[in-house]
């Protein structure tokens, strides 16, 4: 019992590596989670007292239960059965396959990352670009809704900026939840992304299974209180108008209402820009007839890290005006038990494209679409005049009552940007640019009936 046992070295340095781990695992972990995690419950409960929208729980669940909860939801498991016997394959290939697809959609939420670095960057990169200008009634809307209630922000997707500016601007509000597609399943920008509260989402998937697990996931986030971007066209507008909303994520949260459970407010948000990134990208996208963008990566990292250097040197060079207006919300309860996600989804776009943002260089590519051939300047700032009085509600007070100058500061951004030239016989579009100018003129061709919007 006491004598001596001779044992390499090597096999010794093993079972003390399995004792500390075992140690660890059964000890020293869980107590070292149980520590951060008051910490954490501590900073989320001091960050709600300066949010408009508290984080509610079900955001702060972890992955891992919120896998589990999502893969043994009744209907989930229904679901698993019947593709099982769909495609001739045993129920524990098809309930691993729902657990796979459950891992893919989950987010990781870290409110550390979301308001300590994740809006923080937003905010620095979005004032390093634009000028930003909100709705005067924003705020008011946001109060005006139950705290009781889910927040829907139902938005336009004119530019990826679109998720960095709603997250600046929301900062205050809450933590918001996006479904982005399979260009952010990127390493390592999957794993910021998760940590932010994004979930990842198959724009081409047909299979029920996936349809299901994804649905009862978004339904358990919106009973879960947890505020929601959607992005109803479901991609970037290749032309600069509205497209035909996709009903996806929107039927899912209709199929779920209960008249008695958590009322879910829609508000309508419309984004427009003096400039959109990717505008050349997007046009040459839809000359094509596809959505094969160019742009990697890379290039959106470098263009991040130049306007930064420049910030860093005080050489800041801002693209005008980036622009969010809440629209008028509508409450899934008072839009009737009957109604259908069609007429749904019609009136939250009717009311993005009632308070669409009237910009400047939208005003003046829509003057010039009208005008065939040069025009002085002193005749287009009188159009633009005239166009921007029209909408006045729409027009940020800035440029409304310093019309002469945003169209100077416009027109030099235009010529820049190598969109237009400046002539003796007055201003007009380089050749080739036609269809850029009437990219941006397409972003309020609605506000003056020149043309409805289309897919």
């Amino acid at each position: 019992m006491t004598q001596a046992i001779e044992i390499p070295l090597w096999l010794f340095v093993l079972i003390l590596l399995f004792a500390a781990v075992t140690f660890a695992s059964h000890f020293l972990f869980p107590s070292v989670r149980w520590f951060f995690r008051r910490r954490l419950e501590r900073a989320v409960k001091r960050l709600n007292q300066r949010l408009t929208r508290p984080i509610e729980p079900f955001k702060l669940a972890r992955r891992y239960d919120m896998i589990q909860r999502l893969i043994y939801d009744p209907a989930v498991t229904r679901e698993i059965v019947t593709h099982a016997q769909s495609h001739n394959m045993p129920e524990n290939v098809a309930f691993e396959r729902a657990r796979s697809y459950a891992r893919e959609i989950v987010p990781s939420f870290s409110a550390f990352t979301y308001f300590g670095f994740g809006t923080r960057l937003a905010r620095l990169l979005v004032r390093s670009v634009y000028v930003v200008w909100t709705g005067p009634r924003n705020d008011a809307i946001i109060q005006s809704i139950p705290k009781d209630a889910t927040v829907v922000f139902i938005m336009n997707h004119r530019s990826n900026m679109d998720y960095v500016l709603v997250t600046y601007l929301a900062a205050q509000t809450s933590a918001l939840s996006y479904a982005v597609g399979e260009w952010a399943r990127i390493w390592p920008l999957s794993r910021l992304i998760r940590m932010m509260g994004a979930y990842f989402i198959r724009r081409r998937s047909r299979g029920a299974l996936y349809r299901k697990v994804l649905a009862r996931y978004v339904q358990m986030a919106i009973s879960g209180g947890v505020a929601q971007g959607i992005f109803p066209e479901g991609g970037l507008s290749l032309n600069g108008r509205l497209m035909r909303p996709r009903l996806g994520l929107l039927s899912y949260v209709l199929d779920d209402r209960d008249p008695k459970g958590r009322d879910v407010v829609f508000v309508p948000v419309a984004i427009n820009y003096d400039r959109v990134l990717e505008d050349r990208v997007l046009i040459a996208a839809a000359a094509r007839g596809d959505r094969r963008f160019g742009a990697r990566i890379s290039v959106v990292v470098r263009f991040i890290l130049r306007k930064f250097w420049q910030g860093l040197r005080g050489r800041v060079t801002r693209f005008g005006t980036a622009a969010v207006v809440f629209g008028e919300p509508l409450s899934l309860r008072e839009f009737g038990p009957d109604r259908s996600v069609e007429d749904l989804a019609g009136r939250l776009m009717t009311r993005i494209e009632t308070a669409m943002p009237v910009l400047v260089v939208p005003l003046i590519c829509h003057v010039m679409v009208q005008h065939a051939g040069p025009i002085n300047q002193a005749t287009l700032t009188d159009a633009v005049r005239a166009a921007a009085q029209q909408h006045a509600d729409n027009v940020p007070p800035d440029s409304l009552s310093n019309i002469d100058g945003a169209v100077r500061k416009s027109l030099a951004q235009l010529r820049k940007h190598r969109v237009i030239e400046e002539t003796a016989q007055g201003w007009q579009v380089l050749a080739g640019q036609q269809e850029t100018v009437a990219y941006y003129a397409n972003s309020i061709a609605h506000h003056y009936d020149t043309g409805a919007p289309t897919a």
